[in-house]
């Protein structure tokens, strides 16, 4: 009875509405019958939280694409975290190893209308970032990575140029590690590298130096002995015009019919050999004085050459000393089977726009069954101890555990003497079955994305730089051991699926660096 009572008051208000009242409330009926199931599909919102501790400076951050969150990581574990709207379906945010390489408190985006991205961290030059934006509870970004307008102002002076960022599919955290393969620094080594570097920088502005008079004087011999073959042509033109007149007065002598004939052409013909006697001397005299300044300019040259290589070995070594006081990151390729190092050189970068890495070092390793998946670590420095430094791995893609794809990399015994001995906290090592990313540029750490996840934000952008790579002329043919050729890319020259990662193209340095810092 309450029930028919019920629809039947139900069916006088509806008549009472009207029309319009009833499609209203068949809205209202369908949004509520339809909310839990919403619901369920969207990742439950995650609260902003701050470690009840000191916090030191942050290391890393990990953005769950799953959880939807963000959490910022000190050498004592979690010390920042906070909800974030990553890419949505066809425009999704890429998995992968990042880093901080560009920071701006008051951006505008370039790609979309000019749109307020405050307190930006760029991760790639293509346009993926973390900053200030609205959260509607779940993934709604083009790819970049919204987190909380305060949370991201509080945020900005915390982190810094080269910062890891590590975006997974899932929820994961750093994990302690230990490995014998991990880098083991020497206190004596550590101690002993600000004084070398200054002794260093010291040698290599000596070197600068010599180097440069050694162009001057190169450049005015070679000056001089530039000018010699148009002097010599003028003297031999002149000895040519001097003995044209001595055989024409020969001539006009033997053809001379009287005595004053003959005495006039006697004179003409004395004049004539004076004349290219003179021309002779100075011709011979110029070309004895030439042959010395030529010896002259080839020798200032090789000097110029070898002051040149001089300068260039000191400032190498200057330039390694200096950034052997910087963390540095390694990262193995299953899919190239190469080891590559880079370090921050924190010199700005010569077009404009971040910082320059540098990017000395490609060798090959060796893989045990190369056809099984290593799956993508990150090994972390995170703080030093009495016996060296303590680790932490970070997980992303599932492949083989951590320890054992750690233990199948055989890695040349030289570079680790060389890094090692100064590595410091902040230092890493990534494992991955994924090439180095196209991104991957001299004004970028490491990025590698993951090919299997969806990464639709990624591919839909265009690079927003030429790639330049570093190679071995010399920092802007000045000498401080960075020079950079542009080297122009497509990375999207096919039709690729958003979805996926297959048809991508993937950093390929176009020569062999085997320049080390050390």
């Amino acid at each position: 009875m309450k029930n028919r009572l019920t629809t039947a008051q139900s069916t006088v208000a509806m008549r009472r509405w009207g029309p319009s009242g009833i499609v209203a409330l068949a809205a209202i009926v369908t949004l509520t019958a339809t909310a839990p199931a919403t619901a369920a599909k969207q990742p439950r919102q995650v609260a902003e939280a701050v470690a009840p501790r000191v916090a030191g400076e942050p290391i890393m951050a990990i953005v769950s694409i799953k959880s939807q969150q963000v959490t910022f990581y000190d050498a004592e574990g979690w010390i920042l975290r906070a909800p974030v709207s990553t890419g949505t379906t066809g425009r999704e945010t890429p998995a992968g190893v990042f880093a901080i390489i560009e920071k701006d408190k008051d951006h505008r985006s370039t790609m979309y209308d000019d749109a307020w991205m405050p307190n930006m961290q760029r991760i790639t030059w293509n346009g993926i970032a973390l900053h200030g934006g609205p959260l509607p509870g779940y993934a709604a970004s083009h790819g970049c990575v919204r987190m909380p307008f305060g949370f991201a102002e509080n945020l900005f002076d915390k982190t810094y140029i080269g910062m890891r960022v590590i975006i997974s599919p899932y929820d994961t955290v750093p994990t302690d590690f230990s490995h014998p393969s991990l880098f083991v620094p020497k206190p004596e080594a550590i101690a002993a590298a600000p004084s070398r570097a200054d002794k260093l920088s010291a040698e290599a502005d000596e070197a600068t130096r010599a180097a440069d008079e050694a162009k001057k004087a190169a450049s005015a011999a070679a000056k001089e002995a530039a000018s010699l073959p148009a002097a010599l042509r003028k003297l031999e033109q002149q000895k040519a015009r001097a003995d044209a007149e001595l055989a024409f007065a020969d001539k006009t002598l033997a053809n001379a019919k009287t005595d004053q004939a003959r005495a006039k052409a006697e004179e003409l013909k004395q004049k004539a050999v004076t004349k290219a006697a003179d021309a002779a001397t100075q011709l011979d005299a110029a070309r004895a004085a030439a042959q010395p300044k030529r010896d002259a300019a080839a020798a200032t040259k090789e000097a110029a050459k070898a002051a040149a290589a001089r300068k260039a070995d000191a400032v190498k070594a200057a330039t390694d000393a200096k950034l052997a006081g910087e963390p540095v990151s390694v990262y193995i390729s299953r899919a190239t089977q190469k080891l590559y190092v880079r370090r921050n050189t924190h010199k700005p970068a010569p077009d404009g726009g971040g910082e320059v890495f540098d990017t000395s070092i490609e060798v090959p390793v060796t893989i045990r069954n190369p056809d099984q998946p290593l799956g993508t670590h990150i090994f972390t420095a995170m703080a030093k101890t009495d016996t060296g430094l303590r680790w932490s791995v970070v997980t992303i893609e599932n492949g083989d555990e951590a320890r054992n794809a750690l233990d199948r990399i055989t890695i040349p015994q030289d570079v680790w003497d060389r890094i090692g001995p100064t590595a410091l906290p902040r230092s890493s090592i990534i494992i991955s079955d994924e090439p180095l990313s196209s991104e991957t540029n001299y004004r970028t750490e490491f990025v590698a994305v993951l090919s299997n996840e969806p990464q639709g934000g990624f591919i839909t952008r265009k690079p927003t730089a030429p790639a330049m790579i570093a190679s071995d002329d010399g920092w802007d043919n000045g000498g401080n051991g960075f020079g950079f050729f542009f080297q122009q890319r497509d990375p999207y020259v096919q039709p690729v699926n958003p979805r996926r990662r297959s048809q991508y193209q993937y950093y390929q340095p176009a020569q062999p660096m085997q320049r080390g810092f050390w």
